[in-house]
């Protein structure tokens, strides 16, 4: 019987489902080999071979494979439909005839299908073909470029800034964007401006807002009242005038649905909807796929299957009624640059099912997939029907006029069902008038002027950054996720609230590519290389003359930038970034003059923890403030002094702090304190000052045995300390307040706490019982990160996996692989196994839950 192979054990258990006991289906697990993560992977000087190696643990999966093989020998690939996965299909053929697995007369083929359902599956089995070359050769000429700017640039960052991690073809370009919206930020002035409302009513007592639109007969731009004296001036000219109704104009309008999702907007609504992160949303809706609830969730395309459109309408109709379904189907055009990447659009597999229908446990999984259920359905919808209503209200003189605007809805369409997000709030002016009638009366119940200021750029986040990316055509929707945690993986981005803040080692490494390696982070060529790749999928392009194009002129750069010594690199990336790093200061004096010795010259250095600004006077002067703002702005100054010693407030690179005294030869470390979180510099005065150095302060003796307890700020917050047990505080003025008897309560609690042996742990979450071998299956929480527990299995959970999205079916693959790998290495079965009769086969058969499925 056919082996077929495709990359999850999931997806291998839903696809047996539909195939039966006629096949064997194994899991790859992923891709099975990568380049070494050494020098000469990608041959350059021979026309650029490429070194492949099977990873350590995929050779047991390859083992399973070629065993399968070695009884059924017919191999049919069905690995994702898209570019990676025709990659896969490819490396698995290789890997195979390497080892003789697959011999002359041993039947290839490959299926594809863009959803997991039974009819999908039963189509591609009697629809094989040969593996894609130029989708294969695609994915070669991408994974060779980011090996070669991957392996060659990073060891470059490495030499000339400690502390830089890596760089990338993609990741480099995505993190400019981050960092060059940061520079905007800090650039950015705003500028004041002032809009004044009046709160009307009609002559039957109902109210209404409008704004002034006109003063002294000329239309108001924006910025036209700068300041509050105009702004006045412009409420005494309503008050002192008479108003009335000049115009009431109603006019219809329509919203038609938004497309249905692709890769980019999925990310995108997931993200505005619910935080979620693009990895996340990801492995949800890989989880959803494979369960055969979604299409292929990696997409640039918006059409729809034509059964899937009538599908969509028939549950339309069945739902809300017929006058939600539009004569004739939406039809969407296909974005894709490419065919390669223009599968449907990312769809249920059933219409009919809606989440509560589906029975999904996992939160995340049913937010998904209820979102994806109603923006396919809304998609199909007709479109919502409004009526917009603008009222002009003007004085007799002609000197004032005002605008008061507003919708109606008469017939909600797509809305019921779904509406969607948007990334940055906007005034739709969609309020509800009351009844107005041209000519009558305004009466004026109050007039408010109110100030704005311009606001600066929004900061990314992940959803406005996948926008953007997909704006510049920068990476492709299977690199998305990917690249964005890197950059925050890298920590060269931190997210914060949502939004996304370049951290200062990503800013120096933007400012040195910029002015290195300019080219391959500019935006134009980068779309531009992604469209050239492109070319290649579709068969238009030689890959080797594209990657020989490509490397002609990198290894010049890498060449020429080897040579440079680090106090070359420093001062080129001082001169870049003295705008921000050196404003002009507004008596004119030089902004390099070290703010503490007024002798130095600051300069920007470089750490393992990123950039810095310091006194060219160090050893004898250590002043030292983070890239972002200059002295005046980190409130750098002197407090005052303390039995001689100056006391003073100071910008480090961890942030602000307090110092007795100035570095001397004797004294090469004066005492000093970091302000506690909360404490604003612009407070800080000497007794405040006084009082950190002060720290840790003896609170009393402990009663029990005459050792002192201690009351401090640590790495961890404030905190109480009795020999070497620590013990929390809540607030940082505990630290000073904090009374013996309440600290020695305190440490008691945390004694308790402790215990004299270890309380058992309290798992993250509760799965329930094995459904196989019983005992209770456990989310746990430990050193090293979450894990799952069985009995005396303990499986670590993958990085990208939340511990309120495991499942049962998740966690019985990760217990399953577990004991695969420990199989190998103990000869001797588990105690409990050894009073089952096929306790011996059972480890071997659990390399693959997805073939014990098939065999079943």
């Amino acid at each position: 019987m056919p082996v077929v192979v495709v990359e999850s054990p999931a997806k291998a258990k839903t696809i047996n489902k539909y195939l039966g006991s006629d096949y064997t289906v194994l899991a790859s697990y992923g891709h099975v080999r990568d380049l070494p993560p050494k020098d000469g992977s990608v041959d350059t000087e021979h026309d650029f071979d490429m070194t492949w190696e099977v990873a350590s643990d995929s050779k047991k999966h390859v083992k399973a494979i070629a065993d399968a093989l070695a009884t059924d020998n017919s191999l049919i690939l069905a690995t994702d439909p898209d570019r990676e996965g025709e990659a896969i299909s490819w490396h698995l053929k290789e890997a195979l005839t390497k080892r003789r697995s697959i011999k002359k007369d041993t039947a290839v083929s490959r299926v594809t299908f863009n959803a997991i359902t039974k009819q999908a599956v039963t189509e591609a089995m009697q629809n094989p073909r040969e593996i894609d070359a130029p989708l294969v050769e695609a994915y070669l000429a991408r994974r060779a470029l980011d090996y070669l700017v991957g392996f060659n640039l990073s060891p470059v960052l490495w030499r000339k800034l400690p502390g830089a991690r890596s760089a990338g073809r993609v990741q480099s370009v995505c993190l400019r964007l981050v960092v060059e919206r940061e520079m905007e930020i800090e650039a950015f002035r705003a500028r004041e401006y002032w809009s004044v409302k009046a709160l009307l009513a009609t002559p039957r007592g109902q109210e209404y807002e409008a704004r002034l639109t006109t003063l002294a007969g000329k239309k108001l731009d924006r910025y036209d009242l700068e300041n509050e004296t105009q702004a006045e001036m412009a409420v005494q000219a309503i008050t002192s005038r008479d108003l009335k109704i000049t115009s009431v104009e109603a006019k219809p309008a329509s919203r038609n649905p938004s497309a249905p999702f692709m890769t980019s907007t999925l990310q995108q609504e997931a993200s505005r909807k619910f935080g979620m992160g693009a990895k996340m949303c990801m492995s949800t809706a890989q989880r959803l796929y494979e369960a055969g609830h979604i299409t292929y969730m990696r997409t640039d395309g918006i059409d729809m299957a034509a059964e899937a459109v009538h599908s969509a309408r028939d549950a339309i109709k069945d739902r809300y009624g017929a006058e939600y379904v539009p004569s004739s189907p939406r039809m969407y055009k296909n974005k894709a640059k490419n065919a390669q990447e223009a599968h449907e659009c990312i769809r249920p597999t059933d219409m009919t099912k809606d989440a509560g229908s589906l029975g999904l446990r996992d939160a995340d999984q049913k937010k998904l997939y209820d979102l994806i259920w109603k923006r396919t359905l809304a998609c199909q919808m007709e479109a919502a029907r409004l009526e917009r209503t603008t009222v002009e209200i003007g004085s007799q003189d002609q000197q004032v006029g005002l605008r008061a605007t507003g919708q109606v809805v008469l017939f909600d369409g797509f809305l019921r069902v779904y509406e969607e997000g948007r990334d940055d709030v906007v005034d739709d002016d969609d309020k509800r008038l009351p009844q107005i009638s041209e000519g009558e009366t305004a009466e004026k119940r109050g007039v408010t002027p109110e100030q704005h200021f311009t606001q600066p750029p929004p900061r990314y986040t992940e959803a406005t950054l996948v926008k953007k990316m997909e704006e510049l055509g920068i990476g492709r929707p299977s690199t998305y996720a990917s690249v964005i945690s890197t950059i925050q993986d890298r920590e060269y981005v931190r997210k914060d609230k949502n939004r996304l803040f370049p951290e200062d080692k990503g800013r120096i490494v933007t400012i040195f590519l910029l002015n290195f390696f300019k080219r391959y982070v500019e935006y134009d060529f980068t779309a531009a290389l992604e469209e050239e790749l492109d070319d290649v999928s579709a068969g238009q392009r030689d890959y080797k003359e594209l990657l020989s194009k490509f490397w002609r002129d990198f290894s010049a750069a890498i060449a020429e930038t080897s040579e440079l010594r680090i106090a070359e690199v420093l001062d080129v990336l001082d001169d870049a970034l003295a705008p921000q790093l050196y404003p002009p200061k507004e008596g004119g004096s030089d902004p390099r003059i070290c703010p503490l010795c007024g002798e130095g010259q600051l300069h920007l250095k470089t750490s393992r923890s990123g950039g810095f600004v310091g006194c060219s006077r160090y050893p004898e002067c250590r002043y030292t403030r983070p890239i972002g703002g200059d002295a005046a702005e980190q409130g750098d100054r002197i407090l005052g002094e303390d039995n001689g010693d100056e006391i003073s407030l100071r910008s480090g690179r961890f942030g602000p702090y307090v110092q007795r005294g100035e570095v001397t030869e004797e004294n090469k470390k004066p005492p000093r304190a970091s302000l506690p979180k909360g404490w604003s510099p612009d407070d800080m005065d000497l007794e405040k000052a006084l009082t950190l150095l002060s720290l840790p302060r003896e609170v009393g003796k402990h009663p029990e045995d005459g050792e002192p307890i201690e009351a401090g700020i640590g790495r961890y917050g404030p905190f109480v300390k009795h020999n070497k047990l620590y013990a929390n505080l809540k607030e940082v003025d505990e630290v000073f307040e904090i009374g013996i008897n309440r600290a020695v309560d305190v440490l008691a609690e945390k004694a308790a706490k402790r215990g004299g042996g270890r309380a058992a742990a309290k798992p993250l979450k509760e799965l329930g019982e094995h459904p196989e071998d019983g005992g209770p299956v456990n989310v746990m929480d430990g050193r090293y990160g979450p894990y799952i527990k069985w009995e005396k299995v303990n499986a670590t959970l993958p990085k990208d996996v939340e511990p309120d999205a495991v499942t049962m079916e998740m966690a019985v693959e990760l217990i399953a692989e577990k004991q695969a790998k420990k199989g190998g290495k103990k000869k001797a079965a588990p105690k409990k196994a050894a009073a089952k009769k096929p306790a011996t086969k059972k480890p071997a058969a659990k390399k693959s839950t997805a073939k014990s499925a098939a065999k079943k």
